[in-house]
């Protein structure tokens, strides 16, 4: 089993959305920063969401036993093997990761 290298790509606020149904004064996710970086196997990393590690520790699991060999699906989603582009579920404040299949044992 390989560690996976989890990269906060970018925190987005939909703003029409949360003008409608969110709390007054919300904002981009207050938990992870662009640019934050984590490792995982098959265990959430200390100080990451536990809400987006629910999100994601499915792909994250799949690319530390060896899915980082190939492309998901059928090809016809990320371009590169070993690499996955996604997001936790808060649908007013998204948070995009990349994640990567690494060489670390773990």
């Amino acid at each position: 089993m390989k560690k996976v290298k989890i990269t906060i790509l970018k925190t987005m606020l939909n703003e029409d959305l949360a003008k409608e149904y969110g709390v007054c004064g919300l904002d981009v996710c207050p938990m992870m920063k662009e640019g934050d970086v984590f490792f995982a196997d098959y265990a959430k990393p200390e100080g990451f969401c536990d809400e987006a590690w629910k999100a994601i520790y499915q792909y994250v699991f799949s690319l530390a036993h060896g899915a980082g060999k190939g492309l998901f699906y059928y090809g016809d989603w990320i371009k590169t093997p070993g690499v996955a582009i996604v997001s936790c579920n808060d649908g007013l404040r998204p948070v995009i990761m990349k994640l990567e299949t690494t060489d670390e044992e773990a």
